[in-house]
């Protein structure tokens, strides 16, 4: 059985839809779509010499971690980094996006957590404790040693949304609709490209970090 059966089989998601397409957007999302436009679009566009373009400096923020301390973007300097929103509730992209990062986490061997780390923050700060984030990485298999699961107050983590183009809401139900979005953050704490959805290549992700890492 894979993690993803596991997790859904546990109670925590009732049913795994995914889309046909790359991007599922509602109305709600529009906002979240013109960032998109202005982010994405000129990054894959200018590819094409083997070297990631610079989209500009990384959002900073700093939110507590699935261990209850502090950690901020800046600790990370000298490492390339994959930024994503998850929450542990949710019932299909986030499972099908962590299970795509864990692969890769998996392929990098050494340079994972030497080179290269991951940074997953909730959406559903409210519900994902440090302790409920802590239970989620170990369960998944994430290494501490290089993986990051963040919280913090509502206002804070609306702020880092925000400011890396991501939407999201929470329904009266308490699941979160959201837009997603992952983004590589080179050592100098660049921005370098953004990935929408969940249904990237793993092999292009795990390439583009390694391209990254080649580049210190």
């Amino acid at each position: 059985m894979s993690l993803i059966s596991q997790y859904l089989a546990r109670g925590r998601a009732k049913r795994l839809l995914w889309p046909l397409a790359s991007v599922r957007v509602a109305a709600g999302f529009a906002r979240a779509l013109a960032v998109l436009a202005m982010l994405i679009l000129p990054a894959y566009a200018a590819r094409g010499d083997g070297q990631l373009p610079v989209i500009g400096p990384a959002p900073p923020f700093t939110l507590i971690s699935q261990d209850n301390k502090p950690v901020s973007l800046a600790d990370f300097r000298g490492k390339v980094v994959a930024v994503s929103f998850i929450y542990t509730g949710c019932p299909d992209i986030c499972p099908l996006l962590t299970q795509k990062m864990v692969d890769v986490q998996d392929a990098l061997g050494k340079k994972f957590g030497a080179k290269i780390a991951f940074i997953s923050i909730s959406f559903d700060p409210e519900r994902d404790t440090p302790e409920v984030l802590k239970d989620y990485a170990q369960f998944w298999g994430a290494k501490p040693e290089g993986w990051s699961f963040l919280t913090g107050s509502l206002e804070a983590v609306r702020d880092v949304t925000r400011r890396y183009g991501v939407f999201f809401a929470k329904k009266e139900d308490g699941s979160v609709e959201h837009s997603q979005l992952t983004t590589l953050v080179d050592a100098e704490g660049q921005m370098r490209v953004q990935y929408l959805g969940a249904r990237f290549d793993p092999e292009e992700f795990r390439r583009d970090l390694m391209s990254l890492v080649g580049e210190e």
